[in-house]
């Protein structure tokens, strides 16, 4: 009895194991979207413009969203493709794994390469021009984080701006939840014909053909029975007898 208890003790991880491993997958995708669409949201530089007293000056806030709109959108499509990885089995799910890493290295690529004080300014022009208020960009110069060339001049709100860098801590989140994905990804891909696949249940129905022929046999059956009782009645035996 003590060896079936010691067997019963081992075998009963093993068997939930694949369950672990699968909520594994799924938490470390929703935790890595969840850090690259929290990171993105952040404000990851500012755009400040001095304006003569009595004027107050005004500070453009440019989030990671606007600098790197990828990074927001393959994490969206990475979140979509733990559905794809729950409801395939097989080949298909090791493709959706092989696609949930590439989310997480597009994310990386995006976030990793240099935003430079010419793509904040891009990205104030960007909204100062669909708002028409204050904080359009139009000819001046950037003093602080600026790169020489005609992208990184700039007058915010009509008077000379600069360019504050700010994305210290989010642009390590943002590459931490890249890096998640793309664990989350590999992992799928390695454990994907161990990782359990959706209850029979949702399996589609059976054909309406098969269905069809299984009721035309029970009528069939019904008949004959029927016919046998009534020749032994007509040859005047008790069908009951037996």
């Amino acid at each position: 009895m003590l060896a079936q208890m010691g067997e019963d003790s081992t075998a009963r991880p093993r068997r939930g194991s694949p369950r672990r491993e699968l909520a594994l997958v799924l938490l470390l995708g929703v935790a890595g979207a969840g850090l690259v669409l929290l990171a993105t949201r952040q404000g990851w530089a500012h755009v400040h413009s001095a304006a003569p007293k009595p004027l107050p000056s005004s500070v453009v806030t440019e989030t990671g969203q606007d600098l790197v709109p990828a990074a927001g959108a393959l994490a969206v499509a990475a979140l979509a493709s733990l559905a794809a990885v729950l409801a395939t089995r097989g080949v298909l799910r090791r493709i959706a794994g092989i696609v949930l890493a590439g989310f997480g290295a597009g994310i990386a690529a995006a976030v990793g390469t240099g935003i430079t004080t010419a793509n904040v300014l891009a990205a104030a022009s960007a909204g100062g021009a669909g708002s028409g208020g204050s904080g359009s960009v139009g000819a001046g110069s950037v003093t602080a984080g600026s790169t020489s060339g005609s992208g990184s001049s700039a007058l915010v709100a009509g008077f000379p701006g600069r360019v504050v860098f700010a994305s210290f801590p989010w642009h390590v989140v943002a590459l931490a939840g890249a890096v998640t994905l793309i664990a989350a990804g590999v992992l799928v891909v390695w454990r994907a014909e161990r990782l359990p696949v959706m209850s029979s249940r949702f399996d589609s129905p059976a054909p309406a053909g098969a269905r069809g022929s299984a009721a035309a046999q029970r009528p069939e059956r019904s008949g004959r029975d029927a016919a046998t009782i009534w020749e032994s009645l007509s040859r005047g035996d008790d069908p009951t007898a037996t």
